[in-house]
């Protein structure tokens, strides 16, 4: 299986929507699912690998079931012993098979036992808790907060806080609701329950298959894009949607989040963009364009010895170096992924390959960005400034 793999020329990077668009009613079902699953690692920073896109694409192809592609992940990981600290790909490789198969499954019960499933089914073997409602309180350094967490449910009501919310969404009826209304109403729903937080880890992503499931039901056909491609927008979104700080003059704001579900469920082309969601966005929003590259996709708040994060960004780069926002993309990048394919840092960073290539080049040539061993099976270096 491995061999048959290596001599595909298969790559990470797989385009999802050929399938979406072009193929046939159930290669294009199975297409959206496997591009939600995926999509939805960005929350945590994962990057599938490309045994898990080729596995998806045969999936897709009719050459295996959806059974079959999760058994073949899990026996791909339990028949190696060289991972090397590829535990994260590891994750996102079975966690986003798990999303798969749920998402192509037609059972579904409107319940907190349901949601509790899930987290079982997405992390069974990888956390140790799945499935399992924390006993203990939590916080969680946002960036978007600038370091601030949102306040999460306690751990003493959280079976109860599920079972209200669950509650006074059954008796709520979407009857006679505008589109807005409805996008404004289960915007409220989603992103209170996603502040409940029940799991001491994937929270978002259970909200997330949860919440597709549900508005399956309510006969949404649910659009794959925004969870596909801004998943971390989706999770940033909640964030927002729940934070409040008076004595910034910082109120809860669901706007962010309605207008991804607009996009979602109603085909909308509102602008995701995750700068927009930082707290200091209106305040400056250069600085915060700044931030948003530095800390890249992942929401864990970096620790720096730095006064300030832009002093971290703005000393990145070279002096003789002028920084842009896609350099500065790049480094980032590679400092989290050193064999990540420029291909791959096109996608992440919304630049044309041919312009990752001409940020690669001046950076190599100012001594910031080395390549370390042959072109395919090398990876690369990013340097720290001398000044």
């Amino acid at each position: 299986m491995t061999e048959e793999f290596r001599d595909s020329g298969f790559t990470p990077g797989f385009n999802f929507d050929e399938y979406i668009r072009q193929s046939e009613p159930s290669k294009k079902e199975k297409g959206k699912a496997w591009a939600t699953a995926i999509g939805l690692q960005q929350v945590d920073g994962l990057e599938p690998s490309a045994y898990l896109y080729e596995t998806a694409r045969r999936n897709i192809e009719g050459e295996i079931s959806i059974d079959e592609a999760n058994r073949l992940v899990n026996n791909y990981y339990e028949t190696r012993s060289d991972l090397n600290g590829e535990e994260r790909t590891e994750e996102a490789d079975k966690v986003s098979a798990r999303i798969a198969r749920i998402l192509s499954e037609k059972s579904f019960r409107f319940s907190p036992s349901y949601l509790i499933a899930i987290h079982k089914e997405l992390f069974d073997g990888i956390y140790r808790f799945s499935g399992v409602l924390r006993d203990y309180d939590i916080t969680k350094k946002e960036w978007v907060l600038r370091g601030d967490t949102v306040l999460y449910g306690a751990a003493f009501e959280l079976r109860s806080a599920l079972d209200y919310d669950f509650e006074q969404e059954r008796r709520f009826s979407y009857k006679d609701l505008t589109p807005r209304e409805t996008v404004s109403h289960i915007a409220f729903f989603v992103s209170r329950l996603w502040q409940i937080h029940p799991f001491a880890e994937g929270n978002t992503r259970t909200t997330a298959v949860f919440t597709v499931k549900y508005l399956r039901t309510l006969g949404f056909e649910v659009h794959n894009g925004p969870f596909e491609k801004n998943s971390y927008y989706f999770r940033n979104a909640l964030v927002r949607a729940n934070y409040t700080n008076l004595n910034k003059g910082i109120r809860e704001t669901p706007v962010f989040l309605e207008n991804f579900f607009d996009n979602l469920l109603f085909d909308r082309h509102h602008e995701l963009k995750n700068r927009y969601l930082h707290i200091d966005y209106k305040k400056n929003p250069q600085s915060v364009e700044d931030l948003s590259v530095h800390y890249g996709n992942s929401h864990r708040f970096p620790q720096s010895k730095k006064n300030s994060a832009n002093d971290s960004v703005n000393d990145s780069v070279n002096d003789s170096v002028k920084s842009t926002a896609g350099q500065q993309a790049i480094l980032n990048r590679i400092k989290d992924n050193p064999f990540i394919t420029q291909s791959e840092l096109a996608q992440q960073t919304g630049l044309s390959v041919s312009t990752v290539i001409r940020h690669m080049k001046k950076l190599q040539a100012a001594g910031l960005l080395r390549r370390i061993g042959a072109d395919k099976n090398g990876y690369w270096q990013a340097e720290e400034s001398r000044r």
